[in-house]
């Protein structure tokens, strides 16, 4: 007989076996190669966190994200830095979602070299933001503690394209429990949400911080301004967690400078600057960029101008430079850069300098 008539049948069991070593050798192989792809080692100095679950969420989305984080350690993920310069504090005219499209628009350059600036000078460990599309209560401020935050589509009537815009990002609780610690002691309530980020901070991030060329790749956590339209609680705002650019976290408030929508009707297809638009623009310029001690009371008496009402019919735009001229406590506020169109102002500022004194 032949030999292999004298081989006995495998038995089922056996093929079992051999079934769970080939898919055992398939998931070590494919686990290779994730590691091998995100640089994941054995030694946590060597490890940037934070940067593997942004290429994660670019890969896979957010579950597989998660997988990871609940692993890791969050404080683990954002590295102390060595200097002991304060972050300066950045104003963001953040437009319309149309802006991440608009390629050819001077405010996405801009926004592009500002973001190149954090990422390649300031290099923060974390982001704290502040978003004009986020009121919480007349006396209390909220705080995003979700680490793995979804996008939120706050906007309405645009092409279904723009509803499946992704920009990756990751919370951080270690930053959101800073946050509410500082407002905590300052007298301020505040509470912490699970909440995604609104389009006030992922447009204009989208457009600073591409993710291709230019990716933040630290926690972001943002904060809620009050549900109120009062200048000075919004300045002490800022103040409680002006201690937090101690820290090497980068404070970032996004609003606009000229908010008019009302009047896009009347301005559509025409660039020409309205009245007011120039007029509260240079304004703003000028209480921004009184001395310190001069500039609280300049940022409140502007909101009283005849023209602050044309300029922001409501002022959820405008204060969220309040909040962050509060936080930049005793440095100068600086113009980088403005653009009046139509019923619309794209100024964007900084307060403080970079580490190496440079400027746009």
């Amino acid at each position: 007989m032949s030999s292999a008539a004298n081989t006995p049948p495998s038995s089922t069991s056996d093929q079992h076996s051999s079934r769970k070593l080939a898919i055992l050798s398939l998931t070590s192989l494919l686990a290779a190669i994730l590691l091998a792809a995100f640089g994941y080692g054995f030694s946590a100095e060597n490890t940037n966190t934070t940067a593997k679950l942004f290429g994660l969420r670019r890969l896979f989305g957010t579950q597989a994200a998660a997988v990871v984080k609940r692993n890791i350690s969050t404080s683990s993920a954002i590295s102390k830095s060595g200097s002991t310069m304060r972050t300066p504090v950045y104003f963001l005219s953040h437009g319309g979602p149309n802006i991440m499209y608009e390629r050819d628009h001077p405010a996405y350059s801009k926004l592009g070299e500002i973001g190149r600036e954090i990422t390649t000078k300031v290099k923060p460990r974390a982001v704290v933001v502040f978003s004009a599309h986020w009121q919480a209560g007349r006396d209390t401020i909220q705080v995003n503690t979700a680490e793995m935050t979804d996008l939120i589509y706050d906007f309405y009537g645009f092409p279904s394209h723009y509803y499946k815009e992704k920009f990756p990002n990751v919370g951080s609780k270690e930053v959101a429990n800073k946050v509410l610690d500082a407002l905590k002691e300052a007298g301020i309530k505040a509470e912490g949400v699970k909440r995604g980020l609104d389009h006030g901070v992922w447009v204009s991030f989208k457009c600073a911080f591409e993710p291709d060329s230019n990716p933040l790749n630290v926690p972001i956590v943002q904060v809620s301004l009050f549900d109120t339209e009062d200048p000075a609680q919004h300045y002490q705002l800022g103040q409680a967690v002006s201690k937090l650019r101690d820290e090497n976290i980068l404070i970032i408030v996004s609003g606009m400078a000229v908010h008019n929508l009302r009047d896009l009707r009347f301005t559509w297809g025409n660039p020409k600057p309205m009245p007011y638009t120039t007029s509260f623009d240079e304004a703003l310029k000028d209480a921004v960029t009184k001395p310190p001690a001069e500039r609280e009371q300049a940022m409140i008496d502007l909101l009283k101008r005849p023209d602050a009402r044309q300029a922001h019919p409501s002022f959820d735009h405008v204060l969220p430079i309040h909040i962050g001229a509060g936080a930049a406590e005793d440095d100068l506020g600086k113009r980088l850069w403005t653009l009046k169109e139509g019923s619309m102002s794209w100024a964007q500022y900084r307060f403080g300098d970079v580490s190496n004194n440079s400027s746009l």
